[in-house]
């Protein structure tokens, strides 16, 4: 956890707290809790933060399916104990910052080419390793709930007793046409490969909810949820271990949503649950869970660039090998099972994440959503499969992607035919001979011309990472579901999660890491797409994505302008097939 994030949210809380002095709090009995909002300095909402939504994931629940909480405490929560699941992240990453700053901003390149030690991973030993910090726990599944006054008011005067629609007046103000069933609600599932990221860091929602209330709309209300991370949420690869835990964990959260969230003046049958990169990911496993049977908690969805790694199960059981190994380097003793492994302290169990994911192969994390073999699979079959098939839950989406998602993950010293062959067999391990070999030649050839759509070998290997982990799973959304809608932030350089900042947008236009200032007609044009979206079904200013098949370009020069879909080629069809994946 960086220093700045700290201080950001220590000034936060500051803020909050005083904003309360002199003014009466709200409280929402949950029944097996109660919880107390904060008000934000401007006074216009309320933050319930901290709610738990689970069980601690601990001991027996190591690796399990997480439970919804028991009992009853009485005692007054304000959620000031702020929480976040344990992190880490893999060694190539760092390198790979350094690389495409230096691509991007010009500069010479040429000390990337050759790989690192052992394919971009670096050997540390146990005590080079990072620690978690003071906010990190097991004990982590809680969510946010951030409200406007006006919503929560209006919630707790209609109590369960709403009618269908009101027209709410203030002198001197417009009218504002209120839904008496409750306000719409946007529950967020952060990214971060599946293993790092939290609730909070991923943005402050004040953008969003302003951009919610403009001209008199009713507005929203804002759920962001932790869920576990690497090997605490998604190992797999045994029989003891429930596969997709951390996808468990969104489940139970956006079904605690559907039952507690018009306590709060929110309507269970009015959302849109949206993320970026592995939160819409996970969003596109849940649009396909259970194979479509069943139903979903949610009514809306805005995938955000999904994105996850497809690894096949001979690829989870060695997974699950390599972690049972480090293990036993850790602890110097043999770890041979699940139960073995549960019973490791804390502290081990960080260092072996750390480590597990510390040494990733190059463009990778090791960890994210599996097909599950088992009965009743939350995750029976590939999305891409699923989707081709009809299996899968009908609901809108507004579905997004960047253009240039790839980069982020290319291994740089991939440059010649051999390279790419040899990259893909890394990171493809069950496809043929004869599959590299349409890859390499066919859908991706060594042509440099621009008429593939890249001009340097670099750009070859980004464009089929590209498709493969993120630009294909925004296609199929879009073309599969009756009512969807697309947009493309092309935003230069449009790298992978370059749209964040602009996304939670709240006035600052400072330069971001990567360099890129965030335009403020851009970020609340992005917003207010979100956002009409969440409130009435329809973004505003996209077109039905339908036949024609065109997204909205979002870009500093031609936002709204409407664009051929540039995922709609014959690569995506060979990742949807997936024909080296194999069960």
């Amino acid at each position: 956890m960086n220093i700045e994030y700290l201080l950001l949210h220590f000034c936060y809380v500051v803020v909050v707290i005083s904003a309360a002095v002199g003014r009466s709090l709200p409280t929402v009995d949950l029944g097996y809790a109660i919880h107390q909002g904060t008000i934000n300095s401007t006074g216009s909402y309320y933050n319930f933060s901290n709610i738990r939504y689970g069980q601690a994931p601990v001991g027996p629940l190591r690796f399990s399916a997480p439970l919804a909480p028991e009992g009853r405490n009485t005692t007054i929560n304000d959620g000031q104990r702020a929480v976040i699941c344990p992190q880490a992240d893999p060694f190539w990453l760092s390198n790979q910052l350094q690389f495409f700053t230096s691509l991007l901003t010009g500069q010479d390149v040429t000390r990337f080419i050759f790989p690192p030690a052992s394919n971009g991973t670096t050997n540390f030993n146990i005590s080079s390793l990072p620690q978690p910090s003071s906010e990190t726990s097991e004990d982590c599944l809680f969510l946010d709930v951030i409200v406007p006054e006006s919503i929560f008011k209006t919630g707790q005067e209609f109590g369960s007793d709403r009618g269908p629609w009101s027209v709410e007046c203030e002198v001197g103000k417009p009218c504002r046409e209120r839904s008496t069933q409750g306000a719409p609600v946007m529950v967020q599932i952060y990214g971060g490969g599946y293993t790092a990221g939290d609730k909070v860091s991923v943005g402050n929602p004040a953008g969003l909810i302003a951009r919610s209330e403009e001209n008199g709309s009713e507005g929203i209300i804002y759920v962001a949820l932790n869920y576990r991370l690497g090997l605490f949420g998604w190992l797999s690869g045994d029989p003891d271990v429930t596969a997709n835990a951390g996808l468990l964990d969104q489940r139970l959260a956006l079904d605690w949503v559907q039952s507690n969230i018009h306590l709060f003046g929110g309507d269970p049958n009015r959302v849109t649950v949206f993320g970026e990169s592995a939160g819409a990911g996970s969003i596109m496993h849940h649009i396909t869970s259970y194979g479509g049977k069943g139903s979903v908690p949610f009514q809306q969805a805005i995938p955000q660039s999904p994105g996850f790694f497809p690894y096949t199960p001979s690829e989870t059981t060695d997974i699950f090998s390599s972690v049972l190994g480090n293990a036993s380097l850790i602890v110097q003793k043999t770890v041979n099972t699940t139960d073995e492994l549960r019973a490791l302290s804390f502290e081990n169990l960080y260092n072996l994440n750390s480590l597990v994911v510390g040494q990733s192969p190059y463009g990778q994390f090791t960890f994210g959503p599996v097909v599950d073999a088992s009965p009743d699979s939350y995750v029976p079959d590939l999305p891409g499969r699923l989707l081709a098939e009809g299996k899968f839950h009908k609901v809108p989406v507004l579905v997004g992607h960047n253009t240039n998602e790839g980069l982020l993950f290319t291994p740089p010293f991939v440059q010649t035919q051999d390279n790419f062959t040899s990259f893909l067999a890394q990171a493809l391990p069950t496809t043929t001979v004869e599959q590299r070999e349409d890859l390499a030649t066919e859908l991706y050839p060594a042509v440099y011309n621009g008429t593939y759509g890249y001009s340097i070998p670099i750009y070859r290997t980004a464009l089929a990472i590209s498709d493969l982990a993120f630009t294909c799973n925004a296609y199929w959304l879009r073309r599969t579901m009756k009512t969807s809608y697309g947009y493309l932030f092309s935003v230069p350089p449009g790298l992978h999660g370059q749209d964040i900042p602009f996304t939670f947008f709240n006035g600052d236009t400072s330069t971001l890491n990567d360099g890129v200032p965030v335009n403020e007609t851009v970020a609340i044009g992005l917003q207010r797409y979100l956002t009409s979206f969440a409130i009435t079904g329809i973004p505003k200013g996209i077109e039905l994505y339908s036949e024609a098949g065109n997204v909205t370009n979002v870009n500093v020069t031609a936002t709204g302008t409407q664009l051929r879909d540039p995922a709609a080629r014959s690569q995506c069809e060979f990742w949807q097939a997936a024909p080296y994946y194999i069960q």
